[in-house]
């Protein structure tokens, strides 16, 4: 890919990914907010600013640094993680769930509406390919996101989903995974488990569901 892709492929994801890590985030801090802990208000990180959200290293460098060790192969960032003290929600083993499950909810909600901008975009006859592959982007980004913070190992959002859900000595035992389950994760994702068991089938799953969704817009693009 010679520099001039490459620009055209960054500005393509450029805006489908600042939303969605922005809004992944802030709807981390509404939920937790609405169930009783203020932490991630009182900071300034219930925002839609997405410089608030972004972590120089997660969110930039290391997505740049993977992209071009592995020629493209692989990439992987993160934004900074809105704070949330779990012991302050109202009821924190049940309240965890839904604030965990927020910002994945987010990503899910911004797939539809990426894929409902395709088609309005295409049935008002705009054919310019780049807002198009934006659309299709957005798609494919929070579809992405919304998969791969499921996966059910603290301290991505599905881990903490199961932490909520089990039984109180395996909830505790799992949360004790949570220091190393960031490298655990790294460990499966560049050993292909991830990917192969986690990520493949269930973005299929989720595109599948989506274009059931859209269905009924997708007559509008005849």
């Amino acid at each position: 890919m010679d520099s001039t892709q490459l620009i055209q492929l960054v500005l393509i994801f450029a805006l489908p990914v600042v939303f969605a890590i922005t809004v992944h985030e802030a709807a981390h801090g509404y939920a937790a907010l609405h169930f009783g802990d203020q932490t991630a208000h009182v900071m300034g990180r219930i925002t839609l600013n997405p410089i608030k959200h972004i972590d120089p290293m997660g969110t930039v460098l290391l997505p740049l640094i993977l992209y071009f060790a592995t020629h493209g192969a692989f990439v992987f960032g993160y934004a900074k993680p809105v704070p949330v003290r779990f012991g302050n929600l109202r009821n924190p083993k049940r309240d965890m769930v839904w604030v965990a499950l927020a910002g994945p909810g987010a990503n899910l909600a911004q797939a539809f509406l990426w894929g409902l901008g395709l088609h309005l975009v295409a049935a008002a006859g705009i054919r310019e390919v780049f807002f198009l592959k934006m659309c299709q982007a957005g798609v494919l980004v929070n579809v992405v996101m919304f998969v791969f913070n499921l996966f059910p190992l603290p301290p991505l959002d599905g881990g903490r989903i199961l932490v909520g859900l089990l039984p109180y000595r395996q909830a505790v035992l799992l949360s004790r995974v949570e220091p190393w389950g960031f490298y655990l994760v790294m460990a499966l994702v560049l050993t292909g488990v991830v990917n192969a068991l986690w990520m493949h089938p269930l973005m299929g799953l989720t595109m599948g569901f989506l274009e059931l969704l859209l269905t009924p817009f997708a007559a509008l693009a005849g």
